[in-house]
């Protein structure tokens, strides 16, 4: 089975739903966000800047080579370019909160990262596929458009995320109270959905399982270490490197999935790394924050790295019992 002559099957009331999801998706990530939010961005320029540098440019670069040297076809190159160009999932900061990072970093950036991948994610998925030798076949023959690709998004993405705000500032109490009920439906419909359509489209998924476990396991975890390497260089501290490591490596691949079906036509190779993309990448991202925590609180005793929070809780707990031998007396 030659995967890039393959169109997964849905119907339009599927794609509805799914169209559905992305924008609750951005509902909720836009409810959970507040003006602090964007100013913690202009206060603390320098990390949003390292993480903007490595999802826009570096990550889209390391993924175009990667495409070179992995043994992909044409569409599944597509595909793992449509991943890098996404914007990052909201989970990265249930991940950055479970690995002791700086979670106010990880809202900062995750919510003005997604309103410039508003303009940004066609322009880029359009430019590094018509770079590549063997994906840019396939963009000439869906005659893909960047404009029309970004009148799609400003629909699907822009406008439940413009919806989002307006709610928070008008109506934060009522923002604060539906977030959680939106953030956590629309992920478990997210994933329900990615898991119906690999279930669905089975044989095509069992035809290249072999390529697209390795693929997609190397491919995220190179986008994870960029994140953490990046921060490194940067100069950023152990919270902010963490916060780094799952705004790089986490993609909003249901967002792409939702591309593939409303611009390429279902294709196979694209789909199904877009697919296993979105459920491979949350596993994975947990196994990390898990591990990272808990190795982090062995060497310093807190989650965070922050030995001299963790030794003033350790004295004050001293200092209670102490205080409550001497009562006793």
């Amino acid at each position: 089975m030659n995967v890039d002559d393959v169109a997964l099957s849905f119907t339009p009331g599927t794609l509805l739903i799914l169209n559905v999801v992305l924008g609750l998706i951005m509902l909720g990530i836009a409810l959970d966000t507040a003006p602090r939010d964007f100013r913690v961005v202009a206060t603390h320029p320098k990390p949003f800047a390292i993480g903007i540098l490595a999802q826009l440019l570096l990550l889209p670069v390391v993924t175009f080579l990667l495409t070179l040297v992995l043994p992909v076809t044409p569409s599944m190159a597509l595909g793992m370019i449509l991943v890098a160009c996404c914007p990052p999932g909201n989970i990265s900061q249930v991940l950055t909160h479970r690995s002791g990072g700086n979670v106010a970093l990880s809202v900062s950036m995750t919510a003005v990262g997604n309103l410039i991948y508003i303009l940004a994610m066609p322009l880029s998925i359009a430019f590094w596929g018509s770079l590549h030798p063997t994906a840019r076949t396939l963009l000439r023959e869906v005659a893909l458009s960047p404009w029309q690709m970004l009148l799609e998004i400003l629909l699907i993405v822009g406008l439940p995320f413009a919806a989002g705000l307006l709610l928070r500032a008008r109506l934060p109490r009522l923002a604060a109270r539906v977030q959680p009920f939106v953030r956590w439906f629309s992920l478990i419909a997210l994933f329900g959905f990615i898991v119906g359509a690999l279930a669905g489209n089975w044989s095509v998924f069992i035809a290249v399982i072999g390529t697209v476990l390795l693929v997609v396991a190397v491919h995220d975890a190179v986008a994870l270490a960029l994140g953490y390497g990046t921060a490194v260089l940067g100069g950023l501290g152990t919270r902010e490197r963490k916060a780094m490591t799952f705004e790089v490596g986490i993609r909003n691949a249901g967002l792409g999935l939702g591309l593939v079906f409303a611009f390429f036509g279902g294709l196979g190779g694209m789909a199904v790394v877009a697919g296993w993309w979105g459920i491979w990448d949350i596993c994975a991202g947990l196994l990390v924050a898990t591990l990272w925590a808990r190795h982090t609180r062995r060497r310093t005793g807190s989650a965070s790295g922050d030995a001299s929070r963790h030794a003033r809780r350790v004295e004050a707990q001293r200092a209670g019992t102490a205080d409550d031998q001497a009562s006793a007396r």
